[in-house]
């Protein structure tokens, strides 16, 4: 059985993430999130009304969750509430749902707030969380259902082919349950692949930071080593030519490409659109390109060919 010195995830980086993508984090699970949300109002993160109804524990054998309150503005202009709750450790915890009514009546009387609220699970447990708690007492009843989402119940095939910033987030905590059953190697691999996955998308560059700096600090290695190994690995990926830096190019890809690629378009259409833009902006030979788009170099001298035909 491998050792599992590394797999330390820190539930202080989701409270991070959580405000850097939460415009994906609402279009990963509103289908209709544009159509509902205001997003160019931006988002209110409501710390300290969350911390006066729910003051931090100092217990080190406390259940360990993660906790934001969010105040979003809808497109008919009014204010909601969204609560978020993150389980960031598998344990047995018999008072869950409960727990996650407590989260509801309190703010709703404090602040007399609609409230949509999410459990997040983030453990290797496959059983069913409750998604409601209910209540009942001669003839007096009650009945309080919540969103849930279970991390390692997806699909990582459709997380890896999403255009979310969010999905990347989701693969990231993936990779660190894989990193409780393999080796140290087999994990460092898999952070480098997922990087890569991230380096293909095109998303902005203050969203590339946000998501690099989660999966580089979501699964940390103690082994200095490999710490460095990893990040000069990051830095050959994202290092920069003569011409400009990747996060750059990503950034005008983006704009200028994104234009010509729907959202629905497969993976492999953002390979070639990738290498394409590589080959007009960098100064980098066809092994290269490959290392970092994630193809054969057979892929990139067909795309080089077929864009000189052109």
């Amino acid at each position: 059985m491998p050792k599992q010195r590394w797999f330390k995830p820190d539930d202080s980086l989701w409270k991070a993430i959580i405000e850097d993508v939460f415009d994906d984090f609402l279009r990963f699970f509103f289908h209709q999130a544009d159509e509902l949300f205001a997003m160019e109002k931006g988002f209110e993160f409501l710390d300290k009304e969350l911390e006066q109804l729910f003051p931090p524990q100092n217990d080190s054998f406390a259940p360990k969750y993660v906790d934001k309150l969010v105040k979003v503005f809808m497109k008919d202009g009014r204010e909601e509430w969204i609560l978020v709750h993150i389980e960031v450790q598998g344990y047995k915890d018999k008072l869950f749902a409960e727990r996650m009514f407590t989260y509801y009546y309190r703010i709703f009387d404090k602040y007399n707030k609609p409230i949509t609220a999410f459990a997040i699970f983030t453990d290797d447990n496959l059983k069913h969380y409750p998604n409601k708690f209910e209540k009942s007492f001669l003839g007096t009843s009650i009945s309080y259902k919540y969103n849930t989402y279970t991390i390692a119940e997806q699909s990582e095939q459709e997380l890896v082919t999403s255009n979310n910033p969010f999905a990347i987030v989701i693969l990231a905590v993936k990779a660190a349950l894989k990193s409780k059953r393999i080796n140290e190697l087999e994990v460092f691999q898999l952070k480098v692949d997922l990087a890569k996955t991230l380096l293909q998308k095109q998303f902005s560059k203050e969203k590339i930071r946000a998501l690099m700096n989660f999966l580089k600090y979501h699964i940390r290695f103690d082994n200095e080593e490999t710490i460095i190994r990893f990040d000069k690995e990051i830095e050959l990926l994202t290092g920069k030519s003569k011409t400009m830096g990747i996060e750059e190019f990503l950034i005008n890809r983006a704009t200028e490409e994104g234009k010509k690629i729907g959202l629905e378009e497969g993976i492999e259409l953002q390979k070639e659109s990738f290498v394409i833009a590589l080959l007009k902006e960098t100064e980098f030979n066809s092994e290269k390109i490959a290392q970092l788009a994630g193809v054969s170099l057979a892929f990139v001298e067909k795309v080089k060919k077929e864009s000189e035909t052109k």
